[in-house]
């Protein structure tokens, strides 16, 4: 096709999911895009009804849940993180605890790779599934890795809303509760999320510093011993898949 043929509606809508990686502004993304702001506007809007973008709250907008959720099915296919999976086994055959690693997306994380305990039950979680920050192990671990200031802010847009009766919906409390995650380098969800599942997390980093995700194990309350080194364990493992991704 030549440089002056007209753009397809796909090749338009692919420019401007490309320039959303990297721009949150409707001039910005116009600008690396090459397209006029009323069309990059109209695509917007079609990609937040999708789930594939959402509105920032500040003119702006930011990559939504839907990217993540395509990108962890098809790594589930593709085993496309196969550099990252020998250290989810590791965790997995060390714990016998199910291992998770989700990535964070906007306000909230999804579940990109997941490795089954030992035990013979199966917890809820899914590759694809989105995860609330507030109210597990992986999201707190995530949210101990930002300013409060930043954590407040994501409180205004999502709110606390409750999982279960042990779910923190206080924002004084969340903030506490993430202080003691950042000295301990780990955080736990006592059937916070789910009755009857506890988890340890720790949080996963990029090659320049910022929080991308974490590393999760998690088990049944009534039936998972718990090895006396489960922190620890979580913690290397998440700075193994920090490296595996680029981290320094």
């Amino acid at each position: 096709m030549s440089g002056d043929a007209p753009l397809s509606a796909a090749e338009k809508t692919l420019s401007v999911l490309e320039a959303l990686a990297d721009h949150s502004r409707i001039a910005d993304i116009a600008d690396a895009s090459g397209l006029p702001k009323p069309t990059v506007h109209r695509i917007l809007q079609t990609l937040v009804r999708r789930g594939f973008a959402r509105a920032d709250g500040q003119g702006g907008y930011l990559g939504g849940a839907r990217i993540l959720s395509l990108a962890g099915r098809f790594l589930q296919r593709l085993d496309v993180a196969e550099h990252v999976h020998p250290v989810l086994r590791d965790l997995q055959g060390r714990t016998g605890w199910t291992v998770h690693l989700a990535l964070l997306s906007g306000d909230e994380a999804v579940y990109v790779a997941k490795l089954e305990g030992v035990r013979p039950y199966h917890l809820a979680s899914r590759v694809g599934m989105s995860l609330r920050l507030h109210c597990t192990s992986i999201g707190k671990a995530i949210l101990a890795a930002m300013p409060d200031d930043e954590v407040r802010a994501l409180v205004r847009r999502t709110g606390l809303p409750a999982r279960t009766e042990r779910t923190i919906t206080d924002e004084g409390t969340l903030l506490g509760a993430l202080a003691d995650v950042r000295k301990r380098g780990y955080a736990e969800d006592h059937e916070e999320n789910e009755t009857g599942v506890r988890a340890v997390g720790a949080a996963v980093f990029d090659h320049s510093g910022e929080v991308i995700g974490g590393v999760s194990t998690a088990a049944l309350v009534d039936l998972a011993e718990t090895p006396g080194d489960l922190p620890e364990l979580v913690v290397r493992a998440a700075a193994d898949v920090s490296r595996a991704l680029g981290a320094y």
